[in-house]
C-alpha cells in the first residue's frame, strides 16, 4: 500500500518536472498508468466465469453457500459483491459493494445506499421513465477489482480503471448472457438481473459494520434472469460487525491509497487515520502544515465538501509533528490542545445512512475538532507551552551505556 501511494503520488504530482530526465521520468510513469489503465478493460469473448451457464428456470441461488452472518439478520446475505450498472443517462459504469439480501431463488433485496452511485442510477431511471435497470453481481476473482468497487471515486470515473492501474494491467470483461453490461472475466461467479426503479421491498435487519443491526427499510429488488459461474467456483464472503472486521482493512487500503488525491485538493494534509472504532465515517485524525490562523478550519471545512468525506461526522486536526497513526499520541494532543469553548465547528449535514445516532435519516450533527497548537493571530496570548522531552545528547549517551547498566 504503501509503495502504491508513492506511485500514485508521483502521478499526480501537480508540479511540473525540471530537466530533461524528470520529464521523461514522469512521461513515462503516465505512459505506464494509462498502458496499466488500458485507457478503457479489456473485453474478451470467452471467460472463465461463463464456463456453466444458468438461464430460465435454471437462474437461480440454488448452491451457493450464502452466509447468514449474525442472530437477528433478516436472512442470508452476500457481503462481498461486485455490483455492476450503467448511467441510465450517459451509459457511464459504475461498479459499487452493496450487500444483497436473500428473499428467495430468484430474487435479492438490493441496500445501496441514498448516497451511492446505484441510487443515483435508480433516481434518474425513475425520472427517464425506465422500468427496467440491468444488473450484475460479480463474485470473487482479482481481489483489485473487488476492493474497486468500495473505491469512493468520483461519480462518472470507472472503478475498473482503477483496477486495472492496481493490477499493472487492463481489467478483462466478458458480456453478459441476459444484461446489455459486462463483468470481470474472471470472476468466480456472476448473477445477473434487473432491478425495477419503481418496486421496493422491506430489507434487513443486517448486522453491519457499524457494529449494530440495521434496521429494517425500503430498498429495491433484484430480479435473476441469469447465473454463470466457473466450474470449480468458490464462493467468496466476509462477516462484518463490530470493528476491527476484516472490512476495516479493506477501509485502510482505501484510506491510504486516497491520501494523494486528498492533498491534491488539500495540499496541506501530511497525513490521514481513520480509526477501527470510528468505523470509516465516524471519526477520522488529519495532521497538517499550519501556516497560518484558522488553517485547521479551512481543512476542516474542505474535507466536509470533498466527496464521501462529507459523511465524516468527526474530524479531528492536528500538527504536522503529530503520528497520527499512533492513536495514543493523537489522544494525547487532542486533549491537552483543544479549549471545548473555542477549538470547534459543531454544524448539521449530510451523515451515512447507516448512522443510528442522528435524530433525522442520513441527516445530523457533525463535529470539526482543532488540535493544532494555536498562534497568537487566533487569539491565543499566553505562549504555547514546550513539550516534555530528553535532550538527543542525553539519548545518545544512555544508549551508548546500556549494556554498562547490564541490559542486553
Amino acid at each position: 500500500l504503501d509503495e502504491l501511494n508513492r506511485n500514485l503520488t508521483k502521478l499526480i504530482d501537480p508540479k511540473l518536472p525540471r530537466g530533461l530526465g524528470a520529464a521523461l521520468g514522469r512521461a513515462g510513469e503516465m505512459f505506464g498508468a494509462l498502458r496499466s489503465a488500458g485507457l478503457k478493460p479489456k473485453v474478451v469473448n470467452r471467460a472463465p466465469v461463463q464456463e456453466v451457464v444458468k438461464t430460465g428456470d435454471d437462474a437461480t441461488l440454488d448452491g451457493l453457500p450464502i452466509l447468514t452472518c449474525w442472530p437477528d439478520d433478516g436472512g442470508p446475505y452476500i457481503t462481498l459483491p461486485t455490483v455492476i450498472t450503467r448511467d441510465p443517462v450517459t451509459g457511464g459504469r459504475n461498479v459499487g459493494m452493496y450487500r444483497l439480501q436473500v428473499y428467495d431463488e430468484r430474487t435479492l433485496g438490493m441496500h445501496w445506499q441514498l448516497h451511492k452511485g446505484g441510487a443515483e442510477h435508480q433516481r434518474l431511471a425513475q425520472e427517464k421513465g425506465r422500468d427496467q435497470i440491468p444488473v450484475a453481481v460479480s463474485l470473487g476473482g482479482d481481489p483489485a477489482v473487488i476492493w474497486s468497487g468500495s473505491a469512493p471515486l468520483p461519480p462518472g470515473i470507472d472503478e475498473f480503471l482503477l483496477a486495472g492501474w492496481l493490477r499493472g494491467k487492463p481489467v478483462e470483461l466478458v458480456g453478459c448472457v441476459s444484461q446489455p453490461l459486462e463483468v470481470p472475466a474472471h470472476a468466480e461467479i456472476v448473477i445477473e438481473g434487473y432491478v425495477d426503479p419503481t418496486e421496493s421491498r422491506i430489507e434487513g435487519p443486517f448486522g453491519d459494520h457499524t457494529g449494530f443491526y440495521t434496521p429494517p427499510d425500503d430498498y429495491p429488488v433484484l430480479h435473476i434472469t441469469a447465473v454463470t459461474h466457473r466450474r470449480d467456483a468458490i464462493y467468496p464472503t466476509t462477516v462484518v460487525g463490530k470493528p476491527p472486521m476484516e472490512d476495516y482493512w479493506m477501509g485502510k487500503a482505501t484510506e491510504r491509497l486516497f491520501l494523494p488525491l486528498m492533498k491534491l485538493f488539500l495540499g496541506e494534509i501530511v497525513d490521514v487515520n481513520m480509526p477501527a472504532p470510528g468505523v470509516f465515517h465516524n471519526l477520522i485524525f488529519v495532521s497538517i502544515d499550519k501556516r497560518y490562523p484558522g488553517h485547521a478550519r479551512k481543512v476542516i471545512n474542505g474535507l466536509w465538501g470533498l466527496g464521501l468525506m462529507s459523511l465524516t461526522k468527526t474530524i479531528v486536526i492536528f500538527d504536522a509533528d503529530v503520528d497520527v497513526q499512533n492513536e495514543d499520541e493523537a489522544f494525547f494532543h487532542l486533549f491537552g490542545n483543544v479549549d471545548w469553548s473555542r477549538d470547534v465547528i459543531i454544524q448539521d449535514g449530510m451523515v451515512d445512512a447507516l448512522d443510528h445516532a442522528s435524530y433525522h435519516f442520513a441527516f445530523g450533527g457533525k463535529i470539526g475538532i482543532d488540535a493544532t497548537r494555536k498562534l497568537p493571530a487566533e487569539g491565543y496570548t499566553r505562549g504555547w507551552p514546550t513539550p516534555v522531552g530528553m535532550s538527543e545528547e542525553i539519548r545518545e549517551r544512555v544508549t551508548r551505556r546500556w549494556s554498562m547498566y547490564g541490559f542486553e
